[in-house]
């Protein structure tokens, strides 16, 4: 009896930590079905929730006497129709929208019957000649599998999903869906049991006729039809006004089938994560994929424990910040623990390998296949220095808590081999490329030009004693041109003939035929003779090919050894990295 149903009031302690912490109060488990009103105090209810969207939509002739339900928390955020902002309730709640003599009436859907109807209440169908007509669809055409996302009112609002599978389900057809809709865990799961149990029963479907006298029913009503050859309830979804009344009805559970799922679940408790410091490592590499903003640099944040999202503010000055960015995922980030020297450049390193401790995080083992198309990218250098060298690994040993060593190395990977030193000592900072480091926005006017950034905690002000600072400029390097590869020299005469091979940072892994593209807005290369690391001659060059005549060696270097060193020009970025040989 719903007239005796009252809600006691106001429990002393604390939602949700009364009822989720049971250790404390063993009671708990009795929320569910109990009637404190802690944590329930902003919940509406669905009549209150289908008035208000229709009061805002302009419907002023509505009725939701007959509808029932809790609404936990429901977002609207566009500024569509009604229809669209009441759609998500229908699907969530089961009920339908019905006019009656010029009244939009909501009602829940039910399965109890509001008209029994023998043979004899029939009429006969104009079209088809029949009374009753039963159709049942193919059984393929009924996913044997609901999920449905949603939001866990009972656990900060994450992102959740229900699911639910038939027993005798043996196809791969979901159907799946997302509502804007704050419902608990037994709530998702009770709404797609009733999606699949409306689903099955709703295969079934009735086309009969009744008498004008039968006015009294109307679209949405149950009837229980009780013929010689058959027994059902359906819900009456089109009725057609041909002198005979058509109605086209489907299949609905029988009275007293219908079950709903106990509420059984508790708020979910989390760790307080007080506001730490994180550390904000910032990266100016090389294109990676070839997607991204050529000249704007990497953010990787990481911090343990990681305290949630890091807002990213940044300024010409050290006053006036606006935020930049906001970092919602710590990135792999760790040192090295060993020395790694330098390796062989295009092929697999197999003899040196390193050890690196990480923060926090995990890194595994890849298919050779896989590293070739680009996991398991590692860069390692000095933040400070902001020579990144990329790597990558094929092998994760673990050896310790978040203590790997990888082996099997591709090194100097995507043009950092210049950035490659005789021996990178043990100390130089690791961040795996997976993804997770995201660029920020600056314009390409910025490059070169320092800026001020601060960073902490998104929920925390500016001026919290947990933001961090630092100035950092940065050049840019995705567009930085590779350094030339396979640089040689050749006597011709006693003139010295140098030549070298392209490399280039845009679609160079494409193997077609011919060269690689130049990837820049024109062929152009610096070409120098040192010694001593004094420059003896220069100049420009269009082709992959210089020649030093015999004459201007003995003039320049006097017969001592010299070196020469050539590097690719871009016209946005400059001159790029030097390669170069020895001569003499």
């Amino acid at each position: 009896d719903k007239d005796r149903v009252h809600a006691t009031g106001w429990d002393a302690r604390p939602f949700p930590f009364w009822p989720g912490n049971q250790v404390m109060w063993s009671d708990g488990a009795d929320y569910p079905a109990g009637p404190a009103l802690n944590g329930r105090a902003s919940n509406r209810s669905l009549a209150s929730v289908v008035a208000e969207i229709c009061e805002a939509a302009g419907v002023a002739a509505y009725d939701v006497s007959d509808l029932h339900g809790l609404v936990r928390g429901y977002a609207v955020t566009d500024s569509g129709t009604g229809r669209a902002a009441l759609q998500p309730l229908m699907l969530a709640y089961g009920f339908d929208a019905i006019e009656r003599d010029g009244v939009l009436e909501f009602r829940n859907r039910r399965a109890h019957a509001d008209q029994v109807l023998i043979h004899d209440d029939l009429a006969r169908d104009p079209d088809s000649d029949e009374a009753l007509r039963l159709t049942r669809a193919p059984a393929a055409e009924i996913a044997g599998r609901v999920q449905l996302a949603h939001l866990d009112a009972d656990a900060d609002y994450d992102a959740v999903a229900a699911e639910l599978v038939l027993p005798d389900e043996t196809g791969f057809s979901i159907t799946r869906d997302e509502l804007p809709l704050a419902l608990t865990r037994a709530e998702g799961r009770a709404t797609v049991a009733r999606w699949l149990q409306e689903a099955r029963q709703g295969r079934e479907t009735a086309r009969f006729g009744l008498p004008p006298s039968s006015a009294h029913i109307g679209v949405g009503d149950v009837v229980s039809l009780q013929t010689d050859t058959y027994h059902g309830s359906f819900r009456i979804d089109r009725i057609e006004e041909v002198g005979t009344r058509v109605c086209e009805a489907m299949r609905v559970a029988e009275a007293g089938a219908e079950t709903a799922e106990v509420a059984t679940d508790l708020p979910a408790l989390r760790p307080y994560t007080g506001p730490n410091p994180v550390e904000l490592i910032f990266l100016d590499l090389p294109l990676l994929t070839g997607d991204e903003i050529p000249h704007a640099p990497h953010l990787a944040a990481v911090g343990r424990p990681w305290p949630g999202s890091i807002a990213v503010y940044a300024s010409p000055q050290d006053s006036d910040y606006a935020l930049k960015s906001t970092v919602e995922t710590a990135a792999t980030v760790g040192i090295s623990l060993t020395d790694l020297p330098a390796g062989p450049i295009g092929i697999f390193d197999r003899q040196a390998g390193v050890e690196v401790a990480l923060v926090d995080g995990t890194l595994a083992s890849a298919t050779k296949e896989a590293l070739l198309a680009g996991a398991n990218a590692l860069a390692i250098g000095d933040p400070d220095s902001g020579d990144w060298e990329i790597l990558q690994f094929r092998d994760a040993t673990l050896i310790g808590d978040r203590h790997y060593r990888l082996s099997g190395l591709l090194r100097g990977q995507f043009g950092t081999r210049t950035l490659m030193p005789a021996v990178r000592v043990a100390g130089a900072r690791v961040v795996l490329l997976n993804g997770v480091p995201q660029q920020i926005d600056l314009p390409s006017a910025a490059r070169g030009v320092a800026r001020h950034f601060r960073w902490g905690p998104a929920r925390l002000a500016l001026s919290d004693p947990t933001f961090r600072y630092d100035v950092r400029s940065f050049d840019g390097n995705g567009l930085r041109p590779y350094p030339v590869a396979h640089l040689r020299t050749a006597d011709a005469g006693g003139d010295l003939h140098v030549n070298w091979i392209r490399s280039t940072r845009i679609d160079g892994d494409l193997w077609g035929e011919g060269d690689v593209p130049v990837g820049e807005e024109s062929e152009v290369y610096f070409v120098r003779a040192t010694q001593g690391g004094i420059t003896l001659r220069d100049g420009v060059v269009t082709d992959p090919s210089w020649t030093y005549t015999a004459a201007e060696m003995a003039f320049d270097t006097g017969g001592a050894p010299f070196r020469v060193e050539v590097a690719q020009v871009s016209e946005r970025y400059g001159t790029g990295p030097f390669m170069g040989v020895d001569v003499g």
